[in-house]
């Protein structure tokens, strides 16, 4: 109603500025349908995009369905980054809050739309001219020379993938709502692991044919890790091997158990002094030991040195890998029989290796001669042309993605091959991307009872009262032995010499960020933490001692600059025996 009060010229122009608070509402609930139904269709895209995904990958060998499957899911891409990038979505990424989301999908759905068509569709392409089935030993011989083609395209694949990864890294998730920022994580991490796969592809083309001995023999050492006993880049070294090749043909020529080796008198290798603060000489004086420091180059080094004083030859590189790796393996061959008579299969590989050993076999030459029939056993069947291609990739991928797998090569330009992957088992890094904590475990009661211990680490990004950032690292450890693990053959337990049988002393190295400056650092068993340096790194030190069903923990708050990316990288377990979760920020406001 209007005011009789005011005069016309008044009355006329309430009513024009009702008209156009009406107007802009209006707009504005058109713009926000329109945004709405945008999100809806392009989210529907996405989701299509990602089943189409999951398709390529269980019919990979299907180079025809893979190379459809590439062209549908360029299609959809291109339709959600169209959706997501018209002006009125523009305009709505300069809204306070709203647009952080906006821009959020928008620079998400544009990463994935570039990796479909230009990283994609070019591997696929050259793909088809390729057939895994062309990896598969013949006579104990592989023939890489149709890698080769693969090199320059997945190369190209592997950059593109990689520039996407970055635009979707640099995306900050502190404004975004819980389920967009899981959203942006999780694409992120499948952009990791696509570009992972391009990358591998470029470099195993350059790699595999020296490391095959395409331009002669070559001989390297396969150290197996017992994860039952850990130690920081898994677990001691229990057995050893020889393995030798030659124009694509491999042999395995020697096997060693770590009682064949000597306790040397001397370090075998000088360490640094940092190390040595840290882990005094034992790393450079037991094979057990070797993996003891959570760099790779470092144990291999050591592990040379000692073969060479063992065997008098020396080896041209050194890989590990652990009876995970083996159980991986064996879903590429299926099911072996051993010369005991038992079948050896992927479901069973673990527990027959890494407990069920020391209770059938309380002599440990016995042991050994079980464990170095399987790893025999295994071999032949690889080597002879037993596993699926396929399958053997995927095995292979998954366990270096657990830092199962590790590789080192005494030729430099090898070696660089492999710069920047997981496979050269260097210590976490800290950048402008991404913050990392390191957490290894090493066995103090010279027993197999990190069979039963458990691990649950995490960390979160942590508001201090400055209004600055601080990073969180929460370490829980859990012995989940039976309460009667006394009882458990002396070998499995120590027998008491350090503990009490049953109880797990663990010695755990808590790396920090670099440059990191430490808050706070507490142990909920009140024993405290030590503290060193390695490499530009604070170490911290924490000993527990766990009876069956007791658990322990430790919380290092540091100080450290804000990225998107925190990781924890931790010492590869028996599997199911780790889990991750994020710890609360207590008191302070979460960031």
């Amino acid at each position: 109603m209007t005011n009789p009060l005011l005069p016309p010229a008044a009355r006329s122009a309430g009513r024009v500025f009702l008209w156009i608070l009406a107007v802009v509402a209006i707009i504005g609930v058109l713009c926000a349908a329109w945004l709405g139904v945008r999100g809806y269709l392009a989210y529907g895209h996405l989701r299509d995009a990602e089943r189409t995904a999951q398709q390529m990958r269980e019919q990979i060998t299907d180079t025809e369905a893979t190379a459809s499957h590439a062209s549908s899911l360029a299609d959809d891409t291109s339709s959600a980054r169209s959706l997501t990038s018209d002006p009125v979505w523009r305009a709505a990424e300069l809204l306070p809050w709203v647009g952080d989301q906006m821009n959020a999908v928008a620079e998400a759905t544009a990463a994935v739309d570039d990796v479909a068509s230009s990283a994609l569709e070019p591997l696929v392409e050259v793909a088809q001219d390729f057939s895994m089935d062309d990896l598969r030993p013949t006579d104990g011989r592989v023939d890489v020379s149709g890698l080769a083609g693969l090199h320059e395209v997945a190369a190209l694949s592997a950059e593109r993938v990689g520039a996407a990864t970055a635009r979707v890294d640099a995306i900050d998730r502190r404004t975004l709502l819980g389920p967009v920022a899981e959203r942006i994580d999780g694409l992120g991490d499948q952009l990791r692991a696509a570009g992972a796969g391009a990358d591998a592809v470029s470099r195993a083309s350059v790699l595999a044919p020296a490391m095959l001995g395409q331009d002669g023999p070559r001989e390297y050492l396969l150290v197996f890790q017992n994860n039952a006993e850990w130690r920081s880049l898994g677990g001691i070294v229990g057995a050893t091997a020889l393995l030798r090749t030659d124009g694509g043909a491999l042999s395995l020529e020697d096997q060693a158990s770590s009682s064949d080796f000597s306790r040397y008198d001397e370090p075998v290798l000088p360490l640094d002094e940092e190390l040595r603060q840290i882990y005094e000489d034992q790393p450079a004086l037991w094979i057990q030991n070797v993996t003891q420091v959570p760099s790779f180059p470092t144990s291999a080094r050591l592990a040379q040195a000692m073969w060479e004083r063992e065997r008098g030859a020396r080896v041209d590189g050194v890989i590990a890998i652990d009876p995970v790796v083996l159980s991986y393996l064996l879903e590429a061959t299926g099911p072996i029989t051993l010369p005991t008579g038992d079948e050896i299969n992927a479901d069973n590989a673990v527990s027959l290796l890494l407990n069920e050993v020391y209770l059938r076999y309380e002599v440990p030459a016995q042991q050994d001669e079980f464990f170095q029939a399987t790893a025999a056993a295994v071999f032949d069947a690889v080597s002879s042309g037993g596993a699926d291609p396929r399958e053997f990739l995927d095995a292979l991928t998954r366990a270096t993605a657990e830092h199962r797998v590790l590789i080192w090569n005494e030729n430099e330009d090898d070696q660089a091959v492999l710069d920047g992957t997981g496979l050269q088992g260097l210590l976490p890094v800290t950048d402008d991307r991404r913050t990392s904590f390191g957490v290894y475990l090493n066995d103090g009661t010279a027993s197999k009872m990190n069979y039963y211990s458990r691990l649950e680490s995490g960390a979160s990004w942590c508001t201090n009262e400055a209004g600055g950032t601080d990073a969180l690292l929460q370490v829980t450890l859990r012995n989940d032995a039976p309460a009667d693990a006394a009882s458990l053959p002396r070998y499995i337990t120590g027998g008491g010499v350090v503990v009490p049988p049953g109880v797990t002393r663990t010695v755990a190295y808590l790396y920090l960020p670099e440059g990191a400056e430490i808050v706070s650092a507490t142990d909920s068993s009140g024993a405290g933490v030590g503290q060193g340096t390695d490499s530009g790194r604070q170490v911290l030190t924490w000993e527990t001692s766990l009876a069956p069903g007791e658990d322990a923990s430790a919380t290092v708050r540091v100080s450290t600059p804000y990225t998107n990316r925190l990781d924890v990288v931790t010492t590869p377990t028996v599997p199911g025996a780790s889990t991750t979760v994020a710890p609360a920020c207590g008191t302070t406001e979460a960031d």
